[in-house]
C-alpha cells in the first residue's frame, strides 16, 4: 500500500554530484537558491502514514528497502519536500533529515520520475 507519492519536477545543475557519495537530495518547489542546484525538485504532497524501516522506497521501477529513518524525515518531507536519501544500508539514522535505504545501484532519476513509499 502506498503512503507517499510524488514526481520529480526539476533537477538542479549539481544534483548528480552526490551520486559517488550514494546520496540524493530532494527538495520541494521552495528550495532556497543556495540549495536548489544540488537538489531533485519534487512536488510537496502529504504523507498518509508514518515512514518506517522495512518499507519500500521506489524510483519508477527501482525499489529500495528503507533501513533507517531520521527523526525529522516525516516532518521535512511533508512540510518542505526536503530530505536526503542515503544509499548505504545503515540501520541507525545518524542524521535527522536523512532516509537510509539498502545499498544497491544508485537510481536513475529524471524529470517525471515517480517516487513512492509503500509497505
Amino acid at each position: 500500500m502506498e503512503i507517499y507519492k510524488t514526481t520529480v519536477k526539476g533537477i538542479g545543475a549539481e544534483a548528480k554530484l552526490f551520486e559517488n557519495e550514494k546520496l540524493l537530495i530532494l527538495f520541494g518547489e521552495n528550495a532556497p537558491d543556495t540549495l536548489k542546484d544540488y537538489c531533485y525538485n519534487i512536488e510537496v504532497l502529504p504523507i498518509e502514514q508514518t515512514i518506517a524501516s522495512g518499507m519500500k522506497l521506489q524510483f519508477d521501477h527501482q525499489s529500495f528497502q528503507i533501513t533507517a529513518v531520521g527523526d525529522q524525515v516525516q516532518k521535512n518531507l511533508s512540510d518542505l519536500g526536503h530530505i536526503s536519501i542515503n544509499f548505504n544500508g545503515e540501520k541507525l539514522a545518524e542524521l535527522p533529515g536523512t532516509l537510509y535505504v539498502e545499498a544497491k545501484t544508485y537510481p536513475q532519476v529524471s524529470i517525471g520520475t515517480v517516487i513512492t513509499i509503500s509497505f
